[in-house]
């Protein structure tokens, strides 16, 4: 593994246990590393199901098969292999995916289409049925363990375990959210730009759990970008256990559904920033406000513009208030912008306003900023009510050192 990122939180958070939830873990070895390497979560009867996926084109065979199980609405289980993404293998891919729900399915008594599956790592080598046989195996009877471990076992380049957590109250109960994700190169927002999986005790019909997923991945997972690259095998699955016992949410209309809502949101956007806090090689955490757009799409295409810019990213990386890369960044975003209505700032700091730099332009507390691991950079278009925030990180010579190297 690699060095733990240095923008790390200092530990993993507690994340509180979900009751309908058991985790397990084994080592397939699915590389040569001495690790474990595969999870099974198993999941109370009754659990229902929402999920997000790539929209690469490219995706693996765990991606078409979870978009249509995703429709029955119903879960039992979830394995997640990592070191093999499974991906651009063909029938002999969709065979291995196939017979490990098969093979947990037979375990617990259900259909193999409440088995979910999740694959990461090197494209273009199919899972080895039989080292899945043989980890799977291990896993079913495995002891159960922590959030920490699972977090740790779904990683591959990933520098440190990523986790969070939230609770609401739904009815008379407190419902408990938790989840984990996995990410830290080939991210970016076209759908969910990794692997994370949330679990909730709450009581949720499958078309509301769908909706909040697919409104909470807006605004979380599909606002991040690392390095612009989308990944085969992204995947987000939000379980609900129903185990909390309060009355079935099956609209927004439902008391507690907002609630509930706003828990998953919170949980999702935590995990997506720790997934750009452990960007590959990244040494600063960046916010991308774009204000002043014709619309909030307009603005979001132009804030992902700034935040995919290479010039942009290895400017900040070296702390040079270069103030101009950004105005390319927004002329280049193919979105209605105005050069003479442009304002640009670092931190609280304008330094262009109306297509000039500041009078008596200070770079001095500009370059304090810079010199912070939390960089906030912003634009305003000053054209409209549009308004979008995304984040990413810089791009250091550490991401080229460990995806040159990454196969081996």
């Amino acid at each position: 593994m690699h060095s733990r990122s240095p923008l790390a939180p200092a530990a993993f958070p507690a994340l509180p246990e979900i009751a309908g939830v058991t985790r397990r873990v084994a080592r397939a070895r699915y590389k040569e590393w001495d690790r474990c390497d595969l999870s099974y979560v198993e999941l109370a009867p009754g659990t229902t199901v929402a999920g997000v996926f790539t929209r690469n084109v490219c995706c693996s065979s765990e991606v078409e098969l979870g978009r249509e199980q995703v429709q029955g609405g119903s879960a039992r289980a979830l394995v997640v292999n990592a070191g093999n993404s499974n991906a651009f293998t063909g029938y002999r891919g969709r065979e291995a995916v196939e017979a490990i729900m098969a093979q947990v399915a037979e375990h617990l008594g259900c259909s193999a289409r409440e088995v979910f599956v999740s694959s990461t790592g090197v494209i273009g080598v199919p899972l080895p049925r039989d080292k899945a046989r043989a980890g799977v195996e291990a896993a079913l009877t495995a002891e159960p363990c922590s959030w920490e471990a699972l977090a740790e076992t779904i990683g591959t380049t990933d520098t440190f375990a990523k986790g969070a957590a939230s609770s609401a109250v739904v009815g008379d109960r407190t419902v408990q959210v938790a989840g984990v994700v996995k990410g830290s190169g080939m991210i970016a927002p076209d759908m969910a730009t990794m692997l994370g999986y949330i679990f909730t005790d709450a009581a949720v019909a499958p078309a509301l759990l769908q909706d909040m997923l697919a409104r909470a991945t807006g605004a979380t997972f599909n606002s991040i970008t690392v390095d612009s690259d989308t990944s085969t095998s992204d995947t987000v699955l939000l379980f609900a256990t129903g185990k909390a016992d309060n009355p079935e949410l099956q609209s927004w209309d439902d008391a507690g559904a907002d609630a509930l809502y706003a828990a998953i949101h919170a949980v999702a956007r935590e995990l997506a920033h720790l997934v750009v806090r452990d960007g590959e090689g990244a040494s600063k955490f960046i916010e991308v406000q774009v204000t002043g757009a014709v619309s909030d799409d307009s603005a979001r295409r132009v804030a992902l513009a700034i935040a995919n810019s290479p010039l942009v990213k290895t400017a900040i990386a070296g702390e040079d208030a270069n103030w101009g890369r950004v105005v390319m960044a927004v002329g280049k975003a193919g979105e209605p912008a105005d050069r003479d209505r442009l304002a640009i700032r670092f931190g609280d700091h304008w330094v262009a306003k109306d297509g000039l730099p500041v009078d008596g332009y200070d770079e001095a507390p500009v370059a304090a900023h810079l010199k912070g691991q939390d960089i906030r950079v912003g634009a305003d278009l000053g054209l409209g009510e549009g308004r979008a925030t995304v984040w990413t990180c810089d791009l250091t010579h550490g991401y080229i050192s460990i995806n040159a190297d990454y196969r081996s």
